[in-house]
């Protein structure tokens, strides 16, 4: 049990998970428009999603502690050294017009992770900024990046999938705000700081309902393609409702983090359903 439960904290801490929801999104973007989807694309959105979560998470740990780092942060700094190498050769296999805009999300997530504000701020700790900037990277990485050389921007569905992934990726950030209303600090300005829990799931309900009205848009209000979003709604609508600030061990970083990978799951069922 105790090697099974390292084993956990090392998929988490590693951010494999979250690269699999990330990735999972990118997926249901591609399925949507395309019908199907870039293994090319994927593994650099995996891979792309390790190392710049590794980077944000660990860069300043390892940095003040290079000397004393804990046997499980050397093994996720070898792991991450692996990702960023993989990463490099499924870059080097883009158009120019994805690696540009690659190049833009990832200049987004440095500034989120490394101070260029006066007073040795980042974009995290702007107050009030933290979830909107997540969602925004998220959005352009799940959307954008698979449809850049395949579908012309200027179709109004792929924005109106822009902004439903958007305020979908801040409905389910939400559960992870409030746990950290214990470690943030008061001048941070997360959505939880500034308008109690309460209010803050009251938000997250709504921009569910937001997002469910989005895909009766991209559907054309086809029940069956609006069903994994009308489940996956009310199972994130389930997540905030039950989100405490004092959550289980991985209340948040596992099971909600998993609802991206369960919406790529539905959208696969139903589409051999369809099929």
């Amino acid at each position: 049990m105790n090697l099974f439960k390292k084993a956990i904290n090392f998929y988490i801490n590693s951010s494999i998970h979250v690269a699999l929801a990330v990735t999972a999104l990118t997926a249901v973007t591609s399925l949507s428009f395309l019908g199907v989807f870039n293994i090319n694309i994927l593994l650099f959105v995996f891979l792309g999603t390790i190392s710049g979560y590794n980077f944000v998470k660990y860069a300043g740990i390892a940095k003040l502690h290079h000397y004393s780092l804990t046997k499980n942060l050397k093994m996720i700094q070898v792991f991450s050294l692996f990702a960023f190498l993989g990463l490099l050769y499924f870059f080097s296999l883009q158009s120019t017009n994805f690696l540009i805009l690659t190049g833009f999300l990832g200049f987004c997530t440095t500034l989120y992770a490394i101070p260029f504000l006066p007073k040795q701020k980042n974009l995290r700790n702007l107050k009030g900024t933290k979830i909107f900037i997540i969602a925004f990277v998220w959005a352009g990485v799940c959307v954008l990046l698979p449809l850049i050389d395949e579908v012309a921007f200027l179709e109004y569905k792929v924005w109106v999938k822009w902004l439903q992934v958007f305020l979908f990726v801040i409905s389910i950030t939400i559960p992870f705000e409030i746990r950290d209303l214990k470690f943030d600090d008061d001048g941070l300005g997360t959505l939880p700081q500034l308008v109690g829990v309460k209010q803050v799931k009251r938000i997250g309900y709504l921009l569910i309902a937001l997002v469910i009205g989005m895909q009766g848009i991209l559907s054309e209000l086809e029940f069956i393609k609006m069903l994994p979003v009308i489940l996956i709604g009310i199972l994130s609508a389930i997540f905030i409702k039950l989100a405490r600030k004092q959550q289980r061990e991985f209340y948040a970083s596992f099971y909600v983090e998993a609802v991206p990978i369960i919406w790529f799951l539905l959208e696969l069922g139903i589409g051999y359903i369809e099929w």
